[in-house]
């Protein structure tokens, strides 16, 4: 039997995970990571309704609040999901903890705007996992001699030879092994996934069986600190100075002025909708220029590329044995497409991947992720 801290959003996913791992005889220690936003107050809701605080493992006090985002959009790390977490722990009789990670998630924060200021389109799910929930959460595990620390995610950790694998989860429409694969490598043997060997529906069943009460709960699926409106509210909110002049042009990919923009930072790569100007037929964002300040817009076939440069690269196997061809995700909702790597020489932070049939929409920011099937070998960040 190993001591476990198992991450709690108050979902089916990791409230299932927490009876999987019980059920084999681990002693599962519940913690909520409490990111400081307004929409992330912890509390405790007892029989009655009454809302009082949990205990904080960092010393930070709580603030009560009815949990509700703004604009009613399914996030996450909201009151009420604290309170379907602290319902779920006490019903299966473990132990249960907040923690004050405010300032971890300051650093996400700073990131996400810098991103979208910088022309970028950042994914700060994958920071998150990366920077906190297999990362900032470990250091807990240390604190209290936790031999694992688990999350709710659908991916699965796979013992070949002696060697332990991450890789996609069995329910295809579920994986989030894109979203893993920043981890340190030295920590794959410390890591437990107890719902990545399931089909979703397999999950809610377990839960209603169990009358968890969140059998039903829907997936989160919103940015948790974008608590109301546009992301580019909240990046102008957040940065009034630097935002205040991104205003500019919206021109055709041969230089032609179709209008005009109030920030770039509302576009992405590959965005088609409330483009703001009326073209006729179908036009795509095909790149953002933070110098001029332009958005650069086009036909489908503009957005086809050849390959990707990425940087920040985290490799989960030895670079020597990284297999030239490989599959290649560039999207959380995206599928992996076949293409062939390239480590850039003398520099491991950096690969180039050149696709077998051109890829639409690479979108700088993004992360790119590196398959051998269905195991993760790594990946970086698209330039």
């Amino acid at each position: 039997m190993a001591r476990i801290v198992l991450a709690m959003s108050g979902g089916v996913d990791s409230s299932v995970a927490a009876h999987l791992l019980m059920d084999a005889g681990h002693e599962v220690i519940g913690v909520f990571m409490r990111h400081g936003e307004e929409s992330a107050a912890v509390c405790r809701v007892d029989d009655t309704g009454k809302s009082t605080s949990l205990p904080v493992l960092a010393g930070a006090a709580t603030s009560a609040g009815d949990g509700l985002r703004a604009d009613h959009k399914q996030g996450c790390c909201t009151a009420s999901d604290a309170a379907d977490a602290r319902r779920v722990a006490a019903k299966m009789g473990i132990p249960f903890y907040a923690l004050d990670l405010t300032d971890d998630f300051r650093r996400i924060v700073d990131y996400f705007v810098d991103d979208y200021l910088d022309g970028r389109t950042p994914n700060p799910c994958v920071r998150c996992n990366q920077w906190i929930k297999f990362g900032r959460l470990f250091d807990y595990a240390d604190d209290v001699d936790a031999e694992f620390v688990a999350t709710g995610h659908y991916a699965q950790m796979q013992n070949v030879d002696g060697v332990n694998q991450l890789h996609r989860g069995l329910d295809s429409s579920k994986d989030q092994s894109y979203a893993l694969f920043g981890i340190r490598p030295d920590r794959l043997d410390r890591m437990m996934l107890p719902v990545g060997g399931f089909e979703k529906t397999r999950i809610r069943e377990i839960a209603e069986g169990l009358k968890m009460g969140v059998a039903g709960k829907k997936d989160s699926q919103e940015i948790c600190f974008v608590t109301q409106g546009h992301h580019s509210d909240f990046v102008r909110a957040r940065a009034p100075q630097r935002s205040a002049d991104t205003g500019g042009e919206i021109v055709t990919v041969d230089g032609k002025v179709v209008g005009t923009h109030q920030g770039y930072e509302a576009f992405t790569v590959g965005q088609r909708k409330k483009l703001g100007v009326a073209m006729g037929e179908p036009y795509f964002v095909v790149r953002i220029e933070p110098k001029t300040r332009q958005v650069v817009i086009g036909k489908k076939e503009h957005l086809s590329k050849p390959g990707l440069v990425a940087d920040e690269a985290n490799w989960l196997v030895p670079i020597d044995q990284l297999p030239q061809r490989v599959s290649v995700q560039i999207r959380y909702n995206g599928s992996p497409k076949p293409g062939t790597l390239t480590v850039v020489p003398r520099d491991p932070n950096r690969f180039e991947v050149h696709f077998d049939e051109p890829e639409l929409a690479v979108a700088p920011g993004q992360a790119a992720v590196v398959y051998d099937e269905t195991r993760v070998l790594g990946g970086g960040w698209i330039t």
